[in-house]
């Protein structure tokens, strides 16, 4: 989401590479291409101004401290000042309350909001173990209702089926009442979307709130409305009580404008983001984590705490075994690994929160194209056991075989061949345990205290 961001930011600051103290001139041309780069991003210009003037005066005749470079102390400071827009710490949901606890969603028409029902509810049950009933309010967009309970059914968790017929606010009531009934922690009650602020719809949603007294109100919004969404939030915010934000679709082309307007906007917390379409795309929103991933400097915690979620732990232990005792890494365990990257948000989802991102060529990152993954699996799965065991074998007519099987072309075969070679002779390197010697052979060799993303501030 903040690619663009992220590259504007790197080169801004390595444009102070090499100086020994922050003037205020240095300052204000730094502050410029930030102010540049944040307009870009369709940051709100109150949200843009306001953090300028924090930044430069915290960083006008800074002293640079310890071992920090100008560029550094104020990478900090900017750092600092981003989590302090989208808030200094996470803010979790509020379900202390007598259970069922009601959590009411509000947003526009087309934000994505009953695809964030299934993944609120999905994560509540994963997370937090909670028993989730998820009803649907909707009674205007056609099919709304059958849409939530088709993706209650994905996520196997209860669907309270109203009628339609009798408004919604007899479906709220009535799928509170079998909340109580079925001893559910959580109720999650989707309502319609509005083409806009209308006070007809909105009196409607009021009066769902005042019914229901939920723990929680939600306001959904898309991150690629941009600077819109923080306008939109501050409408919805004066007509209802809301308790937080939930940012969808921040693995689209959004410019990062709503992650750092909206909470300045509406004093409300962003409590989650949605990051794919698959209903464990869905994380807490983590100020600390997202400001480092604007900065170019990764985020591997979440990266880490994704492996632990999605890897499988039986398959890798398996590869692992292989590599340590020197038996061959074939196409069935890069087929693995192929699959483990696709369950984590594919090259993209990982790409995005390892350091130093900003510092690559343009253009880069998107040649990082997702596409191939699946199309070297294709070719792996058009292959047989002892093909997949022993590529050597692969001739002529084999390889016809196969790209037919898989609708591929012979680059594809060929670029797949080469890496899986590649990642053999890995392998091979790290046998009987000498994970270190591969690591200082690497590009920039990690050697101790150097693993990329360790938490420390780029060089500059």
């Amino acid at each position: 989401m903040f690619e663009n961001l992220t590259k504007r930011l790197t080169a801004t600051f390595r444009g102070l590479s090499g100086k020994t103290a922050l003037s205020e001139a240095q300052v204000e041309s730094a502050l410029r291409d930030v102010r540049r780069a944040l307009i870009e991003a369709d940051v709100a210009l109150a949200v843009v101004m306001e953090f300028l003037d924090r930044v430069r005066r915290r960083a006008t005749g800074q002293e640079i401290a310890g071992s920090l470079t100008p560029a550094q102390t104020l990478l900090k400071i900017v750092q600092a000042e981003l989590e302090a827009v989208m808030g200094p710490t996470a803010v979790g949901l509020e379900l202390r309350t007598a259970p069922p606890a009601v959590i009411l969603m509000a947003g526009l028409q087309g934000s994505g909001k009953t695809t964030t029902v299934a993944k609120l509810a999905s994560w509540l049950k994963r997370e937090q173990k909670k028993k989730v009933l998820v009803a649907s309010a909707d009674v205007y967009r056609p099919a709304a209702i059958a849409q939530l309970q088709t993706l209650a059914a994905q996520i196997e968790v209860d669907f309270f089926s109203g009628d339609s017929s009798r408004g919604a606010r007899a479906i709220a009531d009535a799928a509170l009442k079998e909340a109580k009934k079925r001893f559910v922690d959580v109720l999650i009650v989707d309502t319609a979307g509005r083409l806009a602020i209308d006070d007809e719809m909105m009196l409607e949603i009021r009066q769902l709130h005042e019914s229901l007294q939920p723990v929680e109100t939600l306001f959904v919004v898309d991150a690629m409305t941009g600077q819109d969404a923080a306008t939109t939030a501050r409408a919805f915010g004066e007509a209802l009580p809301l308790t937080g934000v939930v940012l969808t679709k921040a693995d689209g082309d959004a410019r990062g404008g709503a992650a750092l307007s909206v909470r300045h906007v509406t004093g409300k917390p962003i409590k989650f983001i949605g990051v794919g379409e698959k209903p464990d795309a869905f994380e807490p929103f983590q100020p600390q984590r997202i400001a480092s991933r604007i900065l170019g400097m990764g985020d591997m915690m979440s990266l880490i705490e994704e492996a632990e979620r999605k890897v499988d732990k039986k398959k890798a232990a398996r590869i692992a075994r292989k590599v340590r005792t020197g038996k061959g890494f074939d196409l069935d365990d890069m087929r693995e690994q192929l699959r483990q990257m696709r369950s984590m948000g594919g090259v993209a989802g990982i790409m995005d929160k390892l350091p130093g991102m900003g510092a690559l060529p343009p253009g880069a990152a998107g040649n990082m194209d997702d596409r191939q993954l699946r199309r070297m699996e294709a070719v792996i799965n058009s292959m047989t056991p002892r093909e997949r065991s022993n590529p050597a074998i692969l001739n002529g007519s084999r390889k016809r075989r196969i790209l037919q099987g898989a609708g591929a072309r012979i680059q594809d075969l060929n670029r797949l061949l080469k890496q899986h070679k590649t990642m053999q002779k890995t392998a091979r390197k790290m046998k009987g345990g000498n994970l270190q010697k591969l690591m200082n052979q690497l590009p920039g060799g990690a050697g101790p205290g150097k693993f990329p993303g360790g938490g420390n501030l780029p060089r500059f």
